[in-house]
């Protein structure tokens, strides 16, 4: 579809998927593999949002799967967070890259591709209804709280805007992967897992 998608509380995240596959609301779908859209659990309590899928994800057609995403997940578990209860998306659903040679290198979504693809994070949110939702970097912090947001000042921190569900936000796990030692990247995944558990005691907060 060349247009967004059609905001409805009826929508399902099956259709929007569907709908999304054939997105040209920005040029990023040319180079590109194909559109990948958001997965888990359609009634997740907590939806995380990334930046945009990177080059193993851009083939396979899944969010989080290449080694940023297998850091999630073991943050996850450290946390006792089931990924399986949860759902996970970008804000960005075609890859950004540019190539050195024969290799694809992640290149950060400008702001109209951003914006462009924001109708279809704002309907995985309508569509999810999440308590919590979750921005993992500055690209989905900023596509939802503002340009102006930075998550290393307001990182942990439960913001409520109108229209959208409680959100916090924390780093990317790319972050953590392009740490400099191995002091620094175990020092910032504990920050990252205890991101990760203040989640977990937001959502058990909000079910008593």
């Amino acid at each position: 579809m060349a247009g967004g998608p059609v905001l409805s509380p009826v929508t399902s995240i099956r259709n929007l998927k569907k709908d999304a596959a054939d997105c040209r609301r920005c040029e990023l779908w040319r180079d590109a593999t194909q559109t990948v859209f958001g997965e888990g659990d359609p009634h997740a309590r907590v939806m995380f949002v990334g930046e945009q899928p990177g080059d193993k994800e851009d083939i396979a057609g899944h969010p989080f799967i290449g080694p940023a995403g297998r850091l999630l997940d073991e943050a996850l578990e450290a946390a006792k967070i089931d990924r399986r209860s949860t759902y996970v998306t970008n804000a960005v659903k075609h890859f950004r890259h540019e190539m050195r040679g024969k290799r694809r290198i992640h290149k950060r979504p400008s702001g109209p591709q951003i914006k462009a693809c924001h109708p279809w994070l704002e309907a995985e949110i309508a569509a999810v209804r999440p308590d919590l939702v979750v921005c993992m970097g500055a690209v989905a912090a900023q596509s939802l709280l503002g340009a102006s947001f930075r998550v290393t000042k307001h990182r942990g921190e439960i913001v409520r805007l109108a229209g959208l569900p409680p959100l916090t936000a924390t780093v990317h796990p790319s972050s953590i992967l392009r740490a400099p030692d191995e002091a620094t990247r175990r020092r910032e995944m504990e920050l990252f897992v205890a991101d990760l558990r203040a989640v977990r005691r937001f959502l058990e907060r909000f079910a008593a």
